[in-house]
């Protein structure tokens, strides 16, 4: 068996032999650490040590010619805009983020555009558990009455975490399971993003702070690679993107708003079915912590959409695809005959989009 534990977490050799279970298991330390967060519905200081861990050896930085490098393409960028927009300039200021400025820049909107999804599945999963206060107002049993919650009894594990959560409700117990678990998926879905976007607006989202242009330079180096244009013309090319996508969110103020709005319309028809995470639980092996990290990696805890959500999830995807075909368009037009690459390059962004990755996900 592997020595690898779950969420990223390593096993450590024993300085003693005793029978002290924190000697034997040191990942419970790391457990009381994870089931302490009280910050909201997705445990955040995990979520960003996971996407920490996976940018390690992979984060390259940048030298001031490519800083220079990236404020001369925004600039030369919002000149050429000029004349193809009345929209005036977004920018306030130009940024250049390695990976992990990426990570650290935009963790303010992930954590609006997470949290309320994050939240309404938690609640729908507490929600459906046996033993919650009925109309008599009867109270739900402790975590300490509890064996194993359910259906995630097969974990075996819980029972060790009964010291840790005292008398706490049941439904305290969930906030505390579903923070760490949409913790692990958001870190790992962020170190992916990390080495995929080229800038604060790549996605269709404004994710940076308000009139910060800034592009990730390994990244647009690795969007060139095989498209056989010179590197300066692929820098002005996603410096064009930025600039624009800034201008429209800076001076169409609600469409932020709107696409923060449609995620969390999105979240409130969010239901759980119960039955499928304790048929799928029943299959872990608790002596394989390989087994448990599988099954929360594996979309376990994912709701089924209803016919409210689905409306809610083309609304999202409309007002992005309005972002993006307004962005084309005024990107082509501002290259026009000036860039000799521009169909490639646009082609090129046009195929990355439709392919997926963790962006489009």
């Amino acid at each position: 068996m592997s020595n690898q534990l779950p969420f990223g977490f390593g096993r450590e050799p024993s300085d003693s032999g005793g029978d002290d279970l924190s000697n034997q298991m040191p990942l419970l330390a790391e457990l009381q650490k994870l089931f302490s967060w009280s910050g909201g519905p997705v445990n955040w200081d995990l979520a960003k040590q996971m996407a920490v861990s996976g940018l390690s050896g992979a984060n390259p930085g940048y030298s001031p010619a490519e800083r220079t490098a990236i404020i001369e393409a925004i600039r030369l960028a919002d000149l050429w805009l000029d004349e193809v927009t009345d929209l005036p300039s977004g920018v306030q200021s130009i940024e250049s983020w390695t990976r992990l400025d990426w990570l650290e820049r935009t963790l303010p909107v992930w954590k609006k555009l997470c949290d309320p999804v994050a939240e309404r599945v938690v609640a729908a999963m507490s929600s459906a558990l046996p033993g919650q206060p009925d109309e008599s107002g009867e109270q739900a049993p402790s975590a300490s009455e509890v064996a194993g919650l359910g259906g995630l009894s097969g974990l075996g594990g819980l029972g060790a975490l009964g010291g840790m959560a005292g008398n706490l409700p049941i439904a305290g117990i969930m906030n505390q399971i579903g923070g760490v678990m949409f913790g692990a998926q958001v870190g790992q879905g962020l170190s992916g993003l990390a080495r995929e976007v080229v800038g604060a607006t790549d996605i269709g989202v404004p994710l940076g702070p308000d009139g910060v242009a800034a592009l990730v330079p390994a990244n647009v180096v690795a969007f060139g690679e095989g498209l056989g244009r010179p590197g300066e013309e692929v820098l002005l090319y996603l410096a064009l993107r930025e600039a624009a996508h800034q201008r429209l969110f800076t001076h169409v103020p609600w469409l932020r708003q709107r696409l923060l709005a449609s995620v969390e319309s999105y979240s409130r028809g969010i239901s759980v079915d119960l039955s499928a995470i304790e048929r799928a639980m029943s299959e872990v092996d608790p002596s394989n912590p390989e087994s448990v990290q599988q099954a929360l990696s594996g979309g376990l805890f994912e709701p089924e959409q209803t016919p409210e959500q689905h409306a809610a999830l083309r609304r999202l995807e409309t007002l992005l695809a309005l972002v993006e075909g307004w962005v084309d368009a005024v990107v082509a037009a501002a290259a026009g005959e000036r860039m000799p690459g521009a169909d490639a390059l646009r082609e090129a962004s046009r195929r990355r989009r439709a392919s997926g990755g963790p962006a489009e996900q």
